[in-house]
């Protein structure tokens, strides 16, 4: 799994546990609404600027959006 890819999990996936919209998250930090629904597919490299902002929205740290998906067992 590319970084990107993982970044997007944990985005979209923290986003929805909170139920915050793409909108509101977008809106809250100061970003393009655009920009975060290409951050949740994994397309553009996120700067750590940006992944502070939405760590302090989200109320995560901005390492959460780093972390790997456990492996399934066998």
């Amino acid at each position: 799994m590319d970084w990107r890819q993982v970044v997007a999990a944990n985005l979209r996936r923290i986003r929805q546990e909170r139920g915050v919209s793409q909108e509101t998250l977008a809106y809250e930090a100061d970003v393009n609404r655009t920009y975060i629904s290409k951050l949740e597919k994994g397309e553009p490299w996120v700067g750590l600027k940006i992944l502070v902002k939405l760590s302090d929205v989200l109320g995560v740290e901005p390492t959460d959006f780093l972390r790997r998906p456990a492996k399934k067992a066998k």
